[in-house]
């Protein structure tokens, strides 16, 4: 079932991006850029990281790190609970129904409030100082010409940028899994650390991006005593259809 409903979280994702000129005449632009000057003290921090470990034309180990970091993600949160299956059975659908819930709010609110992240922002001339793709100059040179069909596989939508899923995500693992192991769970907070500089360094992300994906997890934390009942009504409903069927097949059998 978890399985299941992130195949549903890659569709719904990417349907908003199957019209782009309808989505373009909603896309957010500028209040990020904004609220991320008045973080930074009148300057984007994508720009202030770049600017002081960045290497002018070109990449550095840092940003095949980073980059590393970044694409990690895509099997990190789902490592976790892995790891939370196998120690402990009974915490697994509450961790399961908690990060599901993450990545489904998520695109829900990237569908309602299209938003573009700081590289395409650059790109269209809105952040006064440029924002390099750093991840994207790294795939190039690492995956040579297959990179655009990498890209294309993962990218999606790329106006998805609010909340960061990758920060809320991973820091949900983190605190999932420090509740069932507290050393795996430090290396989950440590990874999750390390993530959020990564986005915003590589230009992917906004600082207000991380911040409302920390919104984002609290909200789903404090919600699931009140979701968990219905879950649990859910569940015991499908599985006493399945027993239903069970026995029909069984009689069917005989």
């Amino acid at each position: 079932m978890y399985m299941l409903q992130m195949w549903a979280f890659a569709m719904v994702h990417e349907l908003p991006y199957d019209d782009p000129s309808a989505l373009r005449k909603r896309l957010k632009i500028d209040y990020p850029i904004k609220l991320d000057r008045i973080i930074g003290a009148g300057e984007l921090p994508n720009v202030r990281l770049q600017r002081r470990f960045a290497r002018p034309g070109r990449v550095g180990v840092l940003d095949r790190f980073l980059s590393v970091v970044h694409w990690a993600w895509f099997g990190e949160p789902h490592f976790v609970l892995t790891c939370i299956l196998r120690r402990d059975e009974d915490r697994f659908p509450n961790a399961a129904r908690q990060m599901a819930a993450v990545y489904q709010l998520g695109a829900a609110l990237y569908a309602v409030v299209p938003t573009a992240p700081p590289w395409w922002a650059s790109g269209q001339g809105r952040t006064g100082a440029p924002v390099r793709r750093l991840m994207a100059e790294v795939g190039e040179e690492t995956w040579g010409r297959t990179w655009p069909r990498m890209y294309e596989l993962a990218g999606g939508n790329p106006w998805a940028a609010m909340p960061s899923l990758h920060f809320a995500s991973s820091v949900m693992a983190a605190i999932l899994f420090s509740e069932c192991d507290r050393r795996g769970g430090a290396l989950a907070w440590a990874y999750a650390g390390t993530l959020g500089v990564a986005l915003v360094y590589l230009g992917e992300h906004y600082v207000t991006d991380l911040l409302a994906g920390l919104a984002l997890v609290a909200v789903v934390r404090r919600g699931e005593p009140l979701a968990e009942p219905i879950a649990q009504k859910i569940s015991a409903l499908a599985q006493h259809l399945e027993r239903i069927a069970n026995d029909e097949g069984d009689a069917v059998a005989t």
